[in-house]
């Protein structure tokens, strides 16, 4: 990892610019898998299997032997998915907003209702490592929400297949349309449709740069996604109390997601420096993926700064997906965050407990966006919508103010809209004093 110490501010934004990518190529790629799958359906969902995965479908769907492998799973990962199922619904099922109604004017009443997406599509990256997190991430706030289709693509093992593992907590939660693919294509096949894989209104999940790309792609053409992502990334706040193999364990966990991942460690303390490297040296040295991690350090950094509040200011400017504060009296810095995914406060709150099993959402902002997204929560799966109930004293009441705006903007039919009420109104009271 590259050290920097006591940078300027006016050095800050190099310093943090994440790693560039040329995305015209990617996009050029992205837009010819989406026109095959658009155009040829479930033929090319297969053929990408045989190019990508080496695999021979004779179907994107789930066979019944697949899903009779999903009870043979170990009973210890059994009792791990359902404990994180068990925590992701505790801290989520709490998210559902609040329908409050509210008199604006006496006889005008507003309020908004929060419905849920009837389609929704997950991505669930598979293959060589089935992220089973993200399957239970995305499917647990989805039924919260009430959902009523749920479709899952996954790419399949080396033997054609949907891990095990995946297809349990599929059982487990109920949802039966679960496909084999993976890719930019998978993405295509939610958005367009095959002959058997329904379109979706919205989809959710993580992936590569060709499900990333191919994310953004298709919600140019009106299918939702969850949120622009990015590689994955990690900022530590680190003072001379923090302990280096947990900081060096925290930085890896995110270096061991991708080549083109960033990790940041931004410390108060130089003395921390060369126990740290020492630390990421050895850990490496034990990670099936240490190819992987290593490729991602390479672009990160070590940033020593003068004080903790510093470090937030730089962290604040970073708006890192994780942001973990390993500092004295972290709760207390935890307050002034303004951009962040996801925070981890104090050295016992490693960001691995947010990835499966604390109970929030791990599908969280990267690349800087952070500064204006959210994380996936049951919300995400919902839509909001306004109503509005006006009595015949409501309308006479705040009639006067709709035409005269309406006149003001030149919108004629706006205003008599209200002046045909107010005459049919007036006419209903000057029949009733007649009939007196």
């Amino acid at each position: 990892m590259q050290v920097i110490k006591y940078p300027s501010r006016e050095a800050w934004p190099e310093i943090l610019k994440r790693p560039q990518q040329d995305l015209g190529e990617l996009r050029r790629k992205v837009q010819q898998i989406i026109e095959n799958v658009r155009t040829q359906g479930d033929s090319t969902l297969i053929d990408f299997a045989r190019h990508y995965d080496k695999v021979e479908l004779d179907s994107v769907l789930v066979g019944i032997d697949e899903w009779k492998a999903a009870d043979e799973i170990p009973l210890k990962l059994r009792d791990a998915i359902e404990t994180a199922r068990k925590n992701i619904l505790q801290f989520h099922k709490g998210q559902k907003p609040v329908e409050i109604m509210v008199e604006t004017t006496p006889g005008v009443w507003c309020w908004r209702k929060a419905l849920p997406i009837q389609k929704v599509g997950l991505y669930i990256p598979g293959g060589t490592a089935p992220l089973l997190s993200t399957f239970l991430m995305l499917a647990v706030p989805a039924q919260i929400a009430g959902c009523s289709q749920i479709v899952v693509c996954t790419p399949p093992n080396k033997e054609g297949k949907v891990d095990p593992a995946i297809l349990y907590i599929a059982k487990q939660l109920g949802i039966t349309q679960v496909f084999k693919a993976g890719g930019a294509q998978a993405i295509a096949a939610m958005a367009y449709g095959t002959e058997t894989i329904p379109a979706v209104y919205k989809i959710f999940g993580p992936g590569n740069r060709y499900v990333t790309m191919a994310k953004q792609v298709v919600s140019m053409d009106g299918v939702a996604i969850d949120l622009p992502a990015g590689p994955s990334e990690v900022l530590i706040i680190a003072d001379g109390n923090a302990r280096p193999e947990f900081v060096a364990s925290d930085l890896l966990s995110q270096a061991e997601h991708g080549m083109d991942s960033q990790v940041m460690l931004v410390l108060t303390d130089e003395t921390l420096i060369d126990p740290v490297q020492k630390a990421l040296e050895e850990q490496l040295q034990k990670l099936p993926r240490s190819r992987t991690a290593q490729a991602a350090l390479e672009h990160s950094r070590i940033i020593l700064v003068n004080n903790v509040e510093e470090a937030m200011e730089l962290s604040n400017a970073y708006a890192p997906e994780h942001l973990i504060l390993m500092t004295e009296n972290a709760g207390v810095l935890a307050e002034k965050v303004q951009n962040a995914g996801s925070v981890f406060i104090g050295p016992w709150s490693p960001e691995s407990a947010g990835d499966y099993a604390s109970g929030t959402n791990h599908t969280l902002p990267t690349n800087g966006y952070a500064f204006s997204y959210s994380g996936v929560s049951v919300e995400s799966f919902m839509k909001v919508t306004s109503f509005q109930r006006i009595s015949p004293t409501g309308i006479k009441n705040l009639g006067s103010t709709i035409m005269e705006l309406a006149a003001a903007e030149g919108l004629e039919a706006h205003r008599m809209a209200v002046q045909v009420r107010l005459s049919a109104l007036k006419e209903k009271t000057e029949g009733n004093e007649t009939n007196g």
